[in-house]
């Protein structure tokens, strides 16, 4: 059985400047039916409603043409939830880090070859990024970075739940670790109950299940618990 020939890959140009339109146009149409235009815009507001109607699979927007008036790629993939390929001459690692941050799929330099264009857009429209090496090393730090971040917010608000006698058990426990929960309740003159009771809390709060675990997570996060 003959395998089903694939579907053309819809493209939507948004871009103002004429000759780079002409330009795009005349590539997509020379490149049927690997890729079908199915409209063009402007970049401004007025935009969204003519790419919601048309469908595109992946959207080319101009990167360099941006002011309070043009469209953001945060508001075109809010809107429409398609591949954005942004076009740019721009050499600013800011401008073109943000973009992608926004939503975009990949960044084009607008004097490519029409072969890095097809090319580019076949991957977008099959769900990669199209990135240069060095642009991509920032993308990885970045989000790394901010995963970081994110999990150390995370052990923060767990550590922030804990009393400030949970706490002085805590860092005792760590201090003491050696000992048995007897002796550690002795040196605390509270009950082994008590101490138990404490534990179960703290446990709780902080989502672990044993002292191993406790001391483990103490000694990641000591300083949280000493200058908080």
């Amino acid at each position: 059985m003959n395998q089903q020939a694939a579907l053309p890959i819809r493209v939507f140009l948004v871009e103002d400047q004429n000759i780079l339109l002409w330009g795009l146009q005349q590539l997509i149409k020379n490149n049927e039916p690997q890729v079908q235009l199915v409209g063009s815009s402007p970049n401004n507001k007025d935009a969204i409603s003519a790419i919601v109607a048309a469908t595109p699979d992946v959207i080319l927007l101009d990167l360099d043409i941006q002011d309070e008036n043009t469209l953001k790629v945060s508001d075109i993939v809010s809107a429409t939830r398609t591949s954005v390929l942004l076009i740019t001459r721009n050499n600013d690692s800011t401008v073109q880090d943000k973009a992608i941050f926004d939503g975009g799929r990949g960044i084009l330099d607008r004097h490519a070859t029409p072969e890095i264009f097809l090319e580019a857009i076949n991957k977008v429209h099959q769900g990669q990024l199209w990135l240069d090496r060095l642009a991509t090393g920032r993308v990885f730090v970045a989000l790394s970075l901010k995963e970081n971040n994110k999990s150390m917010d995370e052990k923060s608000c767990k550590l922030s739940t804990l009393t400030e006698r949970e706490r002085m058990i805590v860092t005792f426990i760590f201090e003491n670790s050696g000992d048995s929960a007897r002796t550690i309740a002795e040196k605390l003159y509270i009950s082994e109950s008590t101490l138990r009771n404490h534990l179960t809390s703290i446990y709780g709060k902080l989502g672990i299940s044993n002292r191993f675990e406790l001391i483990s997570f103490t000694l990641k996060n000591n300083y949280a618990l000493t200058l908080a």
